[in-house]
């Protein structure tokens, strides 16, 4: 069954942290470079971050140094450790392959909702 599944978010002050998990189906996830998204209120999708099948990662300007993207290739699964929240934080997160067997992927699980408010 091809699915991945977003978990982890909620709501935190401004300052806090959250870890997001997204679990995939081995199919999606064996061998592909993975990237967590991000879906503000009123905004356009964007790539947060992204992490290769060796490892290597690359982030969105505005979360370089407060985010860490990490996978763990046994359990297929992809995390993302969000420090230092601000509210500009504030959106729904996914996570997904960049492409798979070659061809870009374009389907979304159902995110997990992150709110950094006071």
């Amino acid at each position: 069954q091809v699915q991945l599944v977003e978990s982890g978010g909620g709501l935190v002050q401004p300052g806090g942290s959250l870890r997001l998990s997204c679990a995939a189906s081995r199919s999606l996830f064996s061998g592909n470079d993975m990237g967590w998204y991000r879906q503000g209120p009123g905004k356009q999708r964007e790539l947060v971050a992204g992490i290769t099948s060796g490892g290597s990662t690359n982030y969105l300007g505005s979360v370089k140094g407060r985010f860490t993207i990490s996978r763990d290739n046994a359990k297929s699964t992809v995390y993302l450790q969000m420090n230092s929240l601000k509210p500009e934080d504030t959106a729904v997160y996914y996570c997904k392959p960049r492409a798979v067997a070659g061809t870009p992927y374009n389907f979304w699980g159902q995110g997990t909702q992150v709110t950094v408010s006071s």
